[in-house]
Formats: C-alpha cells, structure tokens, sequence
C-alpha cells in the first residue's frame, strides 16, 4: 500500500517497500510536527508529512523523505492517503484549533488506530480526548514545568510523570566526594535512587553499591519529585547558565507551530 501511494505523493522518485506496520502519519508541520517527523524519519520509521501548506510543503521537501500538502478536514483526503494502514497518526497542527479538533473527529469516526494530539490549552485537550484522540500532548505546558525544576541551574535535565515520581540529572554533591554509593547512603540519606554515573569521557556507569562518586561526576537519580528536588539541593552553586538558556530555547521552538486545515 505504502509503496503505490507514496510513488503518487512523495518528493523521491523511488520508494522503498515499507512495513505498514511500522508507518506513521505526521499531521501538521510547523516547529513541532517537523521537529516530530524528522526524529522518527532518523530513528528510521517510516513517516508521511502533512500538511495544508504548499510553501511548507515544498520547504520541507529536502528534509523529509515524504511530505504532501492536503487538507485533513476533508475525510475524503484521508481515504485518499489510506490512513487506516498507518499504525499510528500524530496531529501537530498549532494555531488553528477547528482543523485540530475536525481531523481528529475525522480519524476517530475513521477508526485510525493510534491518535496521538497536540493541544494548546486544557479545553482544547479535553475536546480531542472525547472525540477519540488515544494521547493528547502538551509540548508547551510540559516544557515550561520542565524548566521551571532546571532554572535554578542545579538540574541538568529533569523529567517527570504524571504520579509524582521524576527522573534527573545533576552534580554530585561535594559532601559525597569520594564516598561509594553504599558507604555515603543516598538512599538511606536522601530517599532517592541513584540510577547511574557519568564521567567525563566515560561511558555510562551503572550504578553499583561499590560505585564511587568522584568531583564533577554527574548522576541520574529518581524519586519523587519533592525528594529529587531536594538532592539537587545539595549541589550548591547553580550550574552554567548557558545549560538553562538551552532548555529556554527548546521552550522557544516549540511554541509556535502551523496548520493543516
């Protein structure tokens, strides 16, 4: 299936078999589709851009392998791109909340098996949950509270989920220089799990009892998010500013998307 349709709709001549199992449909690229669509096209799944545009479309034209202009308001279009043959259908589109809600709606009635929905705000995730979106995302909601935890520059990363419990990367404190993971008792001490240990010019270390902890060792901890928060404490002097101005231009990136009516 993939094959016939993409040697209608794609920018390369050429198209390899594919399997549809492993397929997914991008809907929707502005900053957060393409940033979606050329991830997983370099994880190496198999992906088909969309998008309302035909300037975006033809931007994109060198950087993705397929990408066509339609309009997903109109389920016909959607028949006419087999989307029920895609495993999974990612609706990134931004600043137009009718077209967001009408493909969902569409793809929901079409029986599209796995809706994966970007949302501006609460209502706009609540209405695309009830017509039948699988995932509703929130890419500005949840970067914000992610640099909220990095902006005092004592995190290097911070992610956490929807229980409470988080994971995040930060200094070792000076306190447990030199000191194994058993002998300083981090568990114990700080109610949280180290999870392992970078080094600088070294490979990833797994976390062991008889781990040591070394100056300017960075560690990978988890636990509730009150209890990492509480570690990271411990590192004192905040870290580089430029670490925080990363994650800020990530929030920046993200912000803004287009719109595939």
């Amino acid at each position: 299936m993939l094959g016939k349709l993409f040697g209608a709709f794609s920018n390369k001549k050429r198209v390899p078999e594919w399997d549809d199992a492993d397929s997914i449909m991008v809907i929707g690229m502005g900053r957060f589709g393409t940033s979606v669509a050329t991830s997983l096209v370099q994880l190496g799944h198999q992906v088909l851009a969309v998008d309302s545009s035909a300037e975006r479309v033809q931007n994109l034209a060198d950087e993705l392998p397929h990408v066509v202009q339609a309009n997903t308001c109109d389920p016909e279009v959607l028949k006419q791109l087999s989307v029920l043959d895609f495993a999974h259908v990612v609706v990134s589109i931004g600043n137009d909340m009718e077209s967001s809600v009408l493909t969902t709606l569409n793809l929901s009635q079409m029986g599209a098996h796995d809706i994966w929905v970007k949302a501006n705000s609460s209502p706009h995730g609540r209405i695309v949950a009830r017509l039948g979106a699988h995932h509703v995302i929130y890419p500005e909601r949840d970067m914000g509270e992610r640099v909220a935890h990095l902006v005092t520059g004592k995190m290097i990363d911070f992610i956490e989920f929807v229980d409470g419990f988080a994971i995040a990367k930060t200094r070792t404190p000076q306190e447990l220089h030199h000191q194994t993971l058993a002998s300083a008792g981090v568990r114990t001490r700080f109610d949280i799990t180290v999870i392992g240990v970078k080094r600088h010019e070294q490979n990833f270390i797994y976390a062991q009892p008889e781990t040591q902890l070394l100056p300017g060792d960075l560690l990978v901890v988890a636990g509730t998010t009150r209890q990492v928060e509480a570690f990271a404490a411990q590192t004192g002097t905040p870290l580089p500013t430029e670490t925080v101005s990363e994650a800020s231009t990530l929030v920046q990136d993200t912000h803004e998307d287009g719109t595939a009516s």
